[in-house]
C-alpha cells in the first residue's frame, strides 16, 4: 500500500503547501469551508490520520500511536514525499500538537504552523494550570468511552461542536464520532486526553498562528493563552464563536484569520 493509499491524500491547487490535520473522530471533510479559500492560491495537502476517515485502519499499531509521536512521524513522511519547499501546518485540536512536534522535529520543512483550538494539556495541575478538566474528570470520560462508545459519542460531540444556532454541524460530527472504529478511537482518546506537550512549547522555532475560540468546551481560552505566552514570538487571535471547530462554526473568521497571519509571516 502506498503513502497516499494509507492516509487518503488528496492534492488541489498550486502554490506554497498548505497541510490540513483534523482532529479527533473527524477526517478531511471537515476541511471543506475553507479549502476553496486557499486552493486558488495555494497547494492544500489533506488526509486521514491513521485509524481515521478512509485511512487505512489496519495500518493502525498501537506501540507506534501510543503517543503522538507517531502521527507526527507520519506528518513529515507525507511532507517529504507529496509537498514541495516549507510548508504551512494548519492543525485543529489534538492535530495541533502533533504539528507542533513535527516542526519542533524538522524545522527546516515548515513555513509556519497554524493551531485551531490547541491543547498541550488537558488536565489541571497543583502548579496552577488550567487545562479545563481534572483529572477525575478525564478519567470519567475514557471509563464511559470504554462501557458505551455510541452513547458517549451522542453525549459529548454536541458539545464539543457547539454552534448552537447550526444542529446540523452538531449532528455531523456525532455521526462522525459514531463512524470512527470504537476500539481505535478509545485508544486515540487515551493517548489524546493524558498527553502533556507543555514542555514542547518552548522549542518551537516556526512562526506560529494560536487561533482560540471565545466558548470552547475542550480548550478554554486561558489554554490558548497559555500556549501563545509559552511558544517565542506566536500571534494569538480569538474568535467570538461557540465550540471547538471555527472551521465549521466560522468559518469565514478562521479563513480571515489565517490569511492574515499568512500574509504577515510572508
Amino acid at each position: 500500500m502506498t503513502l497516499h493509499q494509507k492516509h487518503n491524500i488528496n492534492v488541489l491547487g498550486t502554490g506554497p503547501a498548505l497541510v490540513f490535520l483534523h482532529g479527533f473522530g473527524c477526517d478531511q471533510n471537515m476541511w471543506r469551508f475553507l479549502v476553496p479559500a486557499f486552493a486558488a492560491t495555494h497547494t492544500v495537502i489533506l488526509y486521514d490520520l491513521t485509524g481515521c476517515g478512509k485511512s487505512d485502519l489496519a495500518a493502525y499499531d498501537r506501540d507506534r500511536y501510543d503517543t503522538l509521536h507517531g502521527h507526527a512521524d507520519d506528518l513529515l513522511a507525507i511532507v517529504r514525499q507529496v509537498a514541495t519547499g516549507p510548508v504551512t501546518v494548519i492543525g485543529h485540536s489534538v492535530s495541533a500538537m502533533i504539528g507542533l512536534l513535527a516542526t519542533n522535529q524538522a524545522p527546516d520543512l515548515f513555513a509556519a504552523q497554524v493551531m485551531v483550538g490547541p491543547s498541550a494539556c488537558y488536565i489541571d495541575d497543583d502548579a496552577g494550570y488550567r487545562g479545563g478538566f481534572s483529572r477525575a474528570d478525564i478519567e470519567d470520560l475514557l471509563d464511559t468511552m470504554e462501557s458505551n462508545y455510541l452513547g458517549w459519542s451522542s453525549a459529548v460531540a454536541p458539545q464539543i461542536m457547539g454552534a448552537p444556532d447550526q444542529p446540523h454541524l452538531r449532528d455531523e460530527l456525532t455521526n462522525s464520532f459514531c463512524r470512527t472504529d470504537p476500539d481505535i478511537a478509545r485508544h486515540f482518546a487515551r493517548v489524546t486526553f493524558l498527553s502533556d506537550h507543555r514542555a514542547d512549547l518552548a522549542h518551537s522555532r516556526v512562526p506560529t498562528l494560536v487561533l482560540q475560540c471565545s466558548d470552547d468546551f475542550v480548550a478554554p481560552v486561558a489554554v490558548g493563552e497559555y500556549i501563545h505566552r509559552a511558544i517565542p514570538g506566536s500571534q494569538y487571535v480569538l474568535i467570538d464563536n461557540t465550540g471547538h471547530c471555527p472551521h465549521l462554526s466560522a468559518p469565514e473568521a478562521s479563513i480571515a484569520a489565517i490569511r492574515g497571519f499568512m500574509d504577515r509571516v510572508a
